[in-house]
Order: C-alpha cells, then structure tokens, then sequence
C-alpha cells in the first residue's frame, strides 16, 4: 500500500491579519498563532483592517464580525470586489449563531466560521485548513507556469528545428530525386542503384516528418490560420498524384485517380493539399509492390468526400483504435520498413476539422485499408 504523500508547509512563510476591536482577544489569537510560527499583523477596526490588507496582502484572514466602525461582513464585501484580494480566505469570528448569520456571511466571501469564545485546538485546526488550501493553490500555480513555460520552449525548440532543417532537406531530397531518374541500375549497377534509393527514401520519409511537424507547431500554437478560398479538389488531387508518381513507380505501385472534371469547395488550400500527400504517402508506405492505390474524389450534395485506398497490409484491429488520438503515440514500419512518426494523421485530423470537415478510415489486415475524409462544398 502506497504512503500518502503530505504536503510540507513552513508556517512562517503565510502571514495572517487578526482583525477584532477587544484587545485580549487580538492578544490572545497573536500569541496562539506565534507559537504556530506564522507572521501576523493585528487590526483594531475596519478600516485598519482594510489598511492593512491592502498593504501587507495576507494569506489569510481572522475577521470579527461586530465591530463599531465597518462590520466584518462589510469589509469581506469590499476585499472580495478588489481584483488583488478577492481570493484571500477569510474566517470570521463571531458570536452570532443564527442560521441567517452563517449564511450571510458565506454570501460576503467567507470561507470559515469560529465562533466565540473559541475553542484553542478548534481554532489551530480551522486555520491550518485554510492555510493547506493557499499552500495547495500556490503549488498548482507554481506547477502550472512552470508547464507552459516548458510547453512554450518546446514548441518553439520543434518550429526551430523542423524550420532550420526543412530547407537544406528539400534541397538534399530534389538532387536525389534527379539522380533516380538519370541513374538507372544499368548504368550504376544493382547494388548501387539500391543505396541511391534507400537515401532517396531516407530523405523523403525526414522532409515529410520535419514538413508536418512545422505546421503542427504552427497549428497547436495558434500560428496557423485558415485562409479560405475556392478550390478545385479533383485539380488539386491530380497534382499531389504526379508528384507521387515517381515514388510509386520505384515501389511498383499503381496510382490512379478517379474524379469528376472539377469540383470546388471553400477550404484552405496548403491544409488540404498537406492532407492529400499525408494519405497518399501513408498509402504508398504500406503498400505491398504490385499493389494498387485509388484516390477517389466523390461530390455529394453538400459536401465532397476524398478517400484514398489501399490494398496493402491494412492496420490490426487492436491498434485501429490507437490512431488519430493526440495522447496515444502510434507508429509501424511500412512494407520497406519505412518509419512513421504518428504525426501524420493527426495533423490530418486537425486541418480537415479546422476546414469544417471530418477523417475516418476502415483497415482489414492483409486486404488494406481506406482512410476519408469530407470538405463542404462551396456555398
């Protein structure tokens, strides 16, 4: 059985204001609470009390109710209407015990009763309460600057990297390109040939992760804004596919396109081709040589729905439910042992909500799977 974990606090590190207009009892509740080792500063009155509260900023508050100037009640009333004090606990120490009173006095911001006389032990245990829930408060504040400071670094770590590296990779990826298409394996041989397109893939599988983790730091941090505008989708498949070309030809994989002539929605159009080569390209990786890819492009009555299908390895049903979840870390090797990072589909999922649209898919192990999604159509 694990230990409970208890929560230190140094008393000496909360201050109290004690706030009542008899002497002896300020006297009294100051030294049972020095001896506790909190700091307190005392008050005779109302308006002292309002004073000091606004100097000394106190975390926490023993308030008389029946005082000759302002009532306790009152001063409650204005701290809880100032910005910078509202949220100081207070208890209020009262020999009223009507059931009107107490409800009073929660609805003037009290967070505690004592009543008088008060019982020592009772009043240590009252104040220790309130004091764990500002020592409480304090840690999750603390914890929670503390995680965005570190969430805002590493965001900023990941643009920084996928930005400063996107471009020399592009430029590494377009010489490799030209040396598969002018080096065929009869000039350089088998062997060679081979190396040449195992960096060729290398380089494509890294530009597409750095390409896709730029715009999910773009996205997750706000800095990536929908830019509306009519698209032709049919188009814009036909392109993504002939870039897709070359690859598919190397892996011997037919990529076809099946689309009416042109059909327009209202998207933005880099998230939509992103989506596009992210399907096609997840396709490819986990296509068998031989097989077959269909990029379908469906209009329907409000809407126009884009799936692209495989007859590949297809996905396990027990990991089916593992994708498109941002707090479940998904990848596996395509049928040349390409890597994924996981990313890919979530930031598919993300850009087609963020276009008004949805993404599913259905898998069968060994007979492929098909993953769709759907964009309104123009209005």
């Amino acid at each position: 059985m694990a230990a409970k974990m208890r929560m230190e606090i140094n008393h000496s590190e909360y201050k109290i204001l004690v706030v009542d207009d008899v002497l002896s009892n300020v006297l009294l509740l100051k030294v049972l609470l020095t001896s506790e080792k909190f700091n307190i500063v005392t008050a005779m009155n109302g308006t002292q009390a309002l004073e000091l509260a606004q100097q000394e900023s106190p975390d926490l508050i023993l308030l008389d109710v029946m005082m000759p100037d302002i009532s306790g009640f009152e001063v409650a009333q204005q701290l809880k209407s100032m910005p910078d004090f509202h949220e100081i606990p207070i208890i209020f120490l009262t020999a009223l015990n009507a059931a009107s009173d107490i409800v009073k006095g929660f609805q003037m911001g009290g967070n505690d009763f004592i009543s008088k006389p008060f019982n020592k032990e009772e009043l240590i245990i009252r104040v220790m309460h309130q004091i764990s829930l500002v020592a409480a408060k304090r840690i999750i504040v603390q914890k929670t600057e503390e995680l965005e400071r570190t969430i805002v670094g590493r965001d900023k770590l990941y643009s920084v990297i996928a930005h400063d590296l996107r471009s020399p990779m592009g430029s590494i990826k377009m010489v490799l390109n030209m040396l598969i298409l002018h080096l065929p394996s009869t000039k350089i041989g088998e062997e060679m040939f081979e190396m040449l397109n195992m960096a060729n893939q290398t380089t494509e599988e890294v530009f597409s992760l750095l390409d896709n983790l730029l715009k999910w730091t773009k996205s997750q941090t706000g800095k990536l804004n929908v830019v509306p505008q009519d698209i032709d989708v049919a188009g814009v498949a036909a392109g993504i596919i002939e870039i897709f070309s070359m690859v598919a030809e190397l892996k011997k994989i037919k990529l076809t396109l099946q689309a009416p002539d042109q059909v327009e929605v209202r998207a933005d159009i880099d998230m939509l081709k992103t989506v596009i080569r992210n399907l096609i390209s997840n396709a490819l990786k986990f296509s068998n040589p031989g097989g077959e890819i269909l990029v379908n492009v469906e209009d329907k009555e409000d809407r126009v729905v884009i799936s692209v299908a495989d007859n590949g390895c297809g996905i396990k049903e027990e990991d089916q439910a593992k994708l498109l979840h941002v707090d479940t870390h998904y990848t596996t090797f395509g049928t040349k042992n390409e890597e994924g990072s996981g990313l890919g589909l979530l930031l598919c999922q993300d850009f087609v909500r963020k276009n008004g649209g949805e993404l599913w898919f259905t898998s069968k192990v060994d007979e492929g799977s098909t993953f769709s999604f759907y964009i309104p159509k123009k209005s």
